[in-house]
């Protein structure tokens, strides 16, 4: 049974295989099918982003497709960089370019309150979709910390905690991240969904 995740990026397949587990469903990833069309996510929201995704992805493949689409908010930023974290700095993307430009955005600004939002679009072939969401309130740090993770996890503290995403265990990571609290939430919604039809 196979289950077609929307991205090229190893690290983002490597977390979601490590949270999001059934029986007999085998993952595999837009990097598995290079005839696959590169999406171009231009829409305004998270919602739109990984629904285009998914269904392009599931219509081009046959196979019932699994997209997100996340990003970071800052609240004294008006929400950016939001549906741009990816390219928050431009081409080529780049995390330590990204990192750099919102560092020196926020300065020394005392509000540091941000958030990660995820949406994850579930597609059969004929596009039929569905979504869920899931979020992780926290704080910009005014330096990177750590070495794990990837994108602003080494700027990212979430609420409740003192270290930063990069800095703490995956499996802690994992279950309080924005992409982990989605994930579970879709695993609950769509287990029947998913172990019956694919």
């Amino acid at each position: 049974m196979r289950l077609l995740v929307a991205t090229r990026n190893a690290h983002k397949l490597e977390e979601i295989r490590a949270i999001f587990s059934m029986s007999d469903l085998k993952l595999c990833s837009a990097a598995d099918f290079p005839e696959l069309p590169e999406v171009v996510e231009d829409g305004d929201t998270f919602e739109a982003n990984s629904i285009k995704k998914a269904v392009t992805m599931a219509k081009a493949s046959g196979i019932w497709t699994m997209a997100d689409d996340s990003g970071l908010e800052v609240d004294v930023l008006n929400g950016q960089p939001g549906v741009h974290s990816a390219r928050y700095a431009g081409e080529p993307v780049s995390y330590e370019a990204n990192n750099r430009k919102l560092l020196a955005e926020l300065g020394n600004e005392k509000n540091r309150a941000a958030r990660f939002r995820c949406v994850i679009a579930l597609s059969d072939p004929d596009g039929n979709v569905k979504t869920v969401e899931g979020k992780c309130e926290g704080a910009i740090a005014h330096s990177e910390r750590g070495a794990g993770g990837f994108g602003y996890d080494p700027l990212f503290v979430p609420e409740g905690h003192e270290q930063t995403f990069s800095e703490m265990d995956p499996a802690a990571k994992n279950a309080i991240s924005h992409r982990g609290v989605a994930l579970a939430r879709a695993a609950k919604e769509w287990r029947n969904t998913l172990e019956g039809d694919l």
